[in-house]
C-alpha cells in the first residue's frame, strides 16, 4: 500500500528537481547570453570609433547614451566620436558631461582639454591642463602642454615638453613633426629640418613631415627634395611647395623651373602649379 505513496513523492521529487535545474540552466544561459551581449557592444563600439563613418558613430553613440546614461564608456564613446567629426563645440560639452560622472579620471580632463585646443579655446586648455596634478605624466598631457607652450611663444618650456613626449611614445612621428613645425616658425630651419627627417623615420607615410621638410630646406635656399620615400603625386606636390618657397625667397627662375618640374611630373592636371606658373610669367 505504500508504494504508490513513495512512487508518487519520488516522482514530484524529480520534477522538483527537474524545474530547480531548468531554472538554473536558464539563469546560466541569460548570464551567458548578457556576457555575449556586453563583448559584442564593445566590439561595436570600438569599430564605431575607429573605421565607422564619424556622422554614424555620433548618432549610435547619442542612442547608446539615452538608452544607458550611466555608462561612462558610452559617454566617452560620444565625446570621442565628436572629436572625430570635427563637432568640436558638442565635443566640449561632451566631455565636460564625462567629467561629472563619478568615475571620471585625469585622463577625461585631458580630453577635455585636447576639445578646447581643437575648439580654438587655448586658454580654456591650458587652464583645464593646470588642474590636472604635475605627477599624471602621458603623452597626450605632455603633447599639449607643448602646443599651449609653443601658442605662448614660451620655447625652452615647448622643447622640453616635446622632448618629454617624444620619450613617452613608440610612436612619436606625428609629436616630432609639430615639434619641427615649431623649429620653422622660429626661423631654426637646420633644426626644423632634423626634425622632420625624424619624424619620417618612423613614419614615412606622414606627408605633412615631407612637405614641412620642403619648406624648412626651401627657406635655407636648398632647392632640391630630400632623400624620402614619396609616389609620384607627393613629388609632384613637394616640387610645387619647393617652387614657391624660391619664389619667396627670391629666386624667381629657379621657382618657375621647379613648377615646370611639378607639372611635367605630375600624373594628371596639376591645376595649382599651372595657376602659380601662370602667375609668374604673367607678372
Amino acid at each position: 500500500m505504500r508504494h504508490p505513496l513513495l512512487i508518487s513523492l519520488c516522482i514530484a521529487g524529480s520534477l522538483g528537481l527537474s524545474a530547480c535545474e531548468q531554472r538554473i540552466d536558464k539563469d546560466k544561459v541569460d548570464r551567458a547570453f548578457q556576457e555575449v551581449d556586453v563583448v559584442d557592444e564593445s566590439n561595436l563600439s570600438d569599430i564605431m570609433l575607429t573605421v565607422a563613418d564619424p556622422n554614424e558613430a555620433v548618432s549610435y553613440f547619442t542612442r547608446a547614451v539615452e538608452d544607458k546614461p550611466e555608462r561612462i564608456d558610452l559617454q566617452r564613446g560620444l565625446a570621442k566620436s565628436m572629436v572625430r567629426a570635427k563637432r568640436h563645440t558638442e565635443a566640449v560639452s561632451a566631455w565636460k558631461k564625462v567629467l561629472q560622472h563619478a568615475d571620471a579620471t585625469k585622463d577625461d580632463t585631458v580630453d577635455l582639454a585636447d576639445a578646447y585646443i581643437r575648439n580654438g579655446q587655448w586658454k580654456e586648455a591650458e587652464e583645464t591642463l593646470n588642474g590636472v596634478p604635475p605627477t599624471h605624466e602621458t603623452f597626450k598631457r605632455y603633447r599639449l602642454e607643448a602646443m599651449i607652450a609653443d601658442g605662448n611663444e614660451e620655447w625652452k618650456k615647448a622643447d622640453s615638453f616635446y622632448e618629454i613626449a617624444v620619450g613617452l611614445t613608440t610612436r612619436p612621428g606625428g609629436v616630432l613633426n609639430n615639434w619641427g613645425y615649431s623649429k620653422l616658425s622660429r626661423g631654426d630651419y637646420d633644426e626644423a629640418e632634423r626634425l622632420f627627417a625624424e619624424a619620417l623615420k618612423h613614419d614615412g607615410s606622414l606627408f605633412t613631415a615631407k612637405n614641412n621638410m620642403v619648406l624648412s630646406r626651401g627657406a635655407q635656399g636648398k632647392y632640391t627634395l630630400p632623400v624620402v620615400p614619396m609616389d609620384q603625386v607627393e613629388r609632384a606636390q613637394l616640387l610645387h611647395t619647393l617652387g614657391l618657397s624660391a619664389v619667396k625667397r627670391g629666386d624667381v627662375e629657379t621657382g618657375k623651373g621647379l613648377l615646370r618640374d611639378a607639372i611635367e611630373t605630375h600624373p594628371q592636371h596639376f591645376e595649382a602649379a599651372v595657376r602659380s606658373l601662370r602667375a609668374l610669367e604673367g607678372g
